[in-house]
């Protein structure tokens, strides 16, 4: 007789059994089961008719969001391919999504340009353009990976041994380049072969997302983070420049899913005291953070799918997740409350710090200095 377990197993391939993505053997159990079971053969009949109305060339907006529902479905129910650890899970789904929309553009669509603000200004690229800017940063992960770097491969030179160039005088700009010399030497390449390139650049950093690799450091120029924390990083850029195109082609596209929105929001929240700090030398000539001891803080909570809260060293570059142990650094001077969603955009650029809707208790100025600061985190 047929157990809990048995049954759980078989509904779990109801997505891929729509799409006929099963094994030969995954579908003729899941058939058998049908006869004993009506509530999987309904649910997997609605399903396979949904699935027959989608197709390559039909576009993504499909009635009633048919399309959306399959592959919710699917993701949800379907085990990964390929297991990854869980700070490159964003970065799996995230390219995943990507994939999803970029396979669906027409013609025209590629030929849109997207815009892609950081906190430096805007940039204006068209999809291919966006991936070849993507696959370039990536590029720097991939290489502490021990996999090619893609703009020294497609400009047919000897890879360099990581990181940018030596003696860069301004990290970002040095990130633009890899970006733009990417985008040369793809400049006459069919944009889904720019698409494949893209991909097959994702899918290999994702099978070399190892526990031992965790911890190896990745340097951005501006900033040095482990494999980890990069990973993350990756797969907030590529929901964000995702979202970018998605905008100019006017697609919809969802936000992460909420345990990877708050992969996102710590790696933010951490970061957040060095963008402060970096922005107070700006504004002091140099004035070190943290002069004269205070060690003055800011509780940040983050409402929504990725609730939490963060304790935000205001004169430093330390950081504590709130917890009984932050309770000796003294009772936070203001708190910020803000939607998960919301402090991303802002992380990106993507929101205007004075018009953004927040909660504000406590010392204004703190909270004003620390929404400045959060856009700082952008980059091109």
């Amino acid at each position: 007789m047929l157990t809990e377990q048995d049954h759980e197993v078989l509904r779990a391939l109801l997505g891929a059994w729509a799409l006929r993505a099963c094994l030969p053997e995954e579908g003729a159990a899941l058939e058998r089961h049908f006869t004993r079971c009506p509530d999987c053969a309904e649910e997997g009949e609605r399903l396979r008719r949904a699935a027959a109305r989608l197709h390559t060339d039909d576009p993504l907006d499909q009635p009633d969001g048919l399309r959306q529902q399959v592959l919710d479905f699917c993701l949800t129910r379907r085990a990964a391919d390929l297991p990854v650890a869980s700070w490159a899970a964003p970065y799996a789904a995230e390219t995943a999504k990507l994939d999803a929309l970029l396979r669906d553009l027409g013609p025209g669509e590629w030929q849109e340009m997207a815009e892609l603000p950081w906190h430096g200004g805007v940039l204006r690229r068209r999809p291919a353009e966006v991936l070849c800017h993507l696959a370039a940063v990536d590029g720097l992960l991939a290489q502490v990976l021990g996999l090619p770097d893609p703009v020294t491969t497609a400009e047919g030179r000897v890879p360099a041994q990581g990181g940018p160039p030596a003696g860069t005088a301004d990290p970002f700009h040095a990130l633009l380049d890899r970006s733009d010399r990417l985008a040369r030497a793809h400049a006459g390449a069919a944009p889904q072969e720019v698409r494949s390139l893209w991909r097959a650049q994702t899918r290999a950093m994702l099978r070399g997302a190892e526990p031992a690799a965790a911890d190896k450091c990745v340097d951005y120029g501006f900033a040095t983070v482990p494999v980890r924390d990069a990973f993350v990083d990756r797969a907030f850029e590529t929901w964000i420049h995702g979202e970018d195109v998605a905008r100019a082609v006017d697609y919809p596209y969802a936000a992460p899913t909420p345990p990877h929105l708050r992969q996102m929001v710590d790696l933010a929240a951490r970061m957040l005291p060095v963008a402060l700090a970096g922005r107070r030398q700006a504004a002091y000539a140099g004035t070190a953070p943290g002069a004269g001891g205070s060690a003055r803080t800011l509780r940040l909570v983050i409402e929504g799918p990725a609730n939490g809260e963060w304790l935000i060293p205001l004169d430093g570059t330390a950081h504590r997740e709130e917890s009984s142990e932050a309770a000796a650094m003294g009772d936070p001077v203001a708190e910020l409350v803000i939607d998960g969603v919301e402090f991303c955009q802002l992380a990106a650029a993507h929101r205007d710090p004075d018009r953004l809707p927040v909660g504000e208790y406590g010392d204004r100025a703190a909270i004003r200095e620390v929404l400045a600061a959060v856009p700082l985190l952008s980059r091109p």
